[in-house]
């Protein structure tokens, strides 16, 4: 089984040289956000993008609500890959995907009970992918992802099993219970931030542990 590591919340070209020489096939690139760790400026997200090789997937993370800004971030930042993570109000995936050809959509599903099932199942067929977290949309201050903490991985294994695009799992996961979550879940690929840093860092002897642990499913 051949799981994709997307390591998230990446600061500087040193963190993403470090993330991609331990495996990872996805760089996540933070911009602005309600809450939660790792937001960069966007001159720093097109500097860290400009580095990563086309083999690499270059996420932007965007709390962007309509369309237009989104356009307008990707064009800015050169990634190849849009994370959306909260919902669109204004304009539609297609509607980015029409505008942004090559660009990979991924929208991020907050698990947080049955409704987040029909919810993957409406929006998979825009998507290139969708990304399960844990975040709560409802709050005050909105948690769009970078909680560290784990969702119900029931309702994630239905999801997987219920929608044909791809999905990542977040949410809570580190080297110590990664094999736990790809055994119940069995997703597409895993997306890790606070689990492989120490104090905000991004942090080697973590890295190395977890794809040390991952060893026998990656290839």
């Amino acid at each position: 089984m051949v799981i994709r590591v997307k390591i998230c919340c990446i600061s500087s070209i040193e963190e993403a040289k470090l993330a991609i020489k331990y495996g990872a096939s996805a760089i996540g690139l933070v911009s602005e956000m309600p809450s939660g760790p790792g937001p960069i400026p966007e001159e720093l997200i097109e500097e860290i993008a400009a580095t990563i090789p086309p083999s690499i997937s270059s996420f932007l993370l965007t709390s962007k609500q309509d369309v237009d800004s989104i356009i307008k971030q990707q064009r800015k930042t050169k990634v190849n890959t849009i994370q959306i993570v909260d919902r669109l109000i204004e304009g539609t995936c297609y509607d980015l995907k029409k505008a942004l050809p090559g660009i990979s959509i991924v929208q991020v599903i907050h698990v947080t009970g049955e409704e987040s099932v029909e919810e993957a199942i409406e929006v998979s067929g825009s998507v290139n992918a969708i990304l399960l977290d844990s975040g709560n949309q409802s709050l005050k201050i909105k948690e769009l992802g970078g909680t560290g903490r784990v969702h119900d991985w029931e309702i994630s294994r239905r999801i997987v099993d219920k929608v044909k695009a791809p999905v990542f799992l977040a949410g809570g996961l580190k080297p110590d219970n990664v094999l736990e979550a790809v055994d119940k879940v069995r997703p597409f690929g895993i997306d890790i931030c606070s689990g492989v840093r120490t104090n905000g860092k991004l942090d080697e002897h973590k890295l190395g542990a977890l794809f040390n642990n991952l060893k026998n499913l990656i290839e």
